[in-house]
């Protein structure tokens, strides 16, 4: 029998977020989180969406990769000249967001985005499976195509032009930085009155942590 998705519920117990069990350092609480969704075996622990909107204001949003994270931010590869690219060349604001449905947590990040540095993005490309590298020239990323052979024809023609020889990385390819602005926590509960932790960087650069009615 099909369900209505109005009807669709589950009720949160997991765990639980307080005041005091979290940590004072926002990016040390996101890798005890982090490594508890690797400890559970979790698909993909590392896909995250993330939000953009470019010079026209209009909101986008689709699931990427981490790739790197520490105090600085939380990083990405992508093509620069695609659609989520073009946007945050245009508008460098953007929103991820982690949900990790069995451990029954959230996590929302917001903040400016910036490219990271070309040995950064180098050193990434190079630790890249070979057939990726040579994606990331095959395709114009975003851009309307004719239908996948097209693809397929461009992959084969790669393959054969850097047979035997190294594939350096496009320059519209490497990888976007968020720089966090705020970070929040969110742990599901009972009843929907969900735990949510909010940390805010104020201007002398130290977080501030608030907790937020759900």
């Amino acid at each position: 029998m099909n369900k209505r998705v109005a009807d669709l519920r589950r009720d949160y117990s997991y765990e639980v977020l307080s005041e005091t069990n979290a940590d004072s350092n926002p990016f040390e609480q996101f890798q005890a989180w982090f490594n508890q969704a690797l400890a559970a075996e979790l698909p993909e622990p590392n896909a995250m969406t993330i939000a953009t909107a470019g010079s026209d204001g209009k909101p986008s949003a689709r699931i990427v990769l981490l790739k790197g994270y520490d105090e600085r931010g939380f990083v990405f590869y992508t093509n620069y000249k695609s659609h989520k690219g073009q946007q945050l060349l245009e508008n460098p604001w953007g929103a991820l967001v982690f949900w990790w449905a069995q451990l029954e947590r959230q996590v929302r990040i917001e903040g400016r985005v910036e490219k990271v540095s070309d040995g950064e993005s180098d050193a990434y490309f190079n630790s890249r499976p070979p057939a990726s590298q040579l994606g990331a020239w095959g395709s114009e990323q975003s851009q309307v195509i004719e239908n996948r052979q097209v693809l397929e024809q461009k992959l084969e023609q790669l393959k054969q032009e850097y047979e035997g020889k190294k594939v350096t990385r496009p320059p519209h390819w490497g990888g976007f930085r968020v720089v966090p602005v705020e970070i929040e926590f969110w742990q599901g509960r009972p009843n929907r009155l969900h735990d949510r932790l909010l940390y805010r960087r104020s201007e002398d650069g130290n977080w501030k942590i608030q907790r937020l009615s759900p």
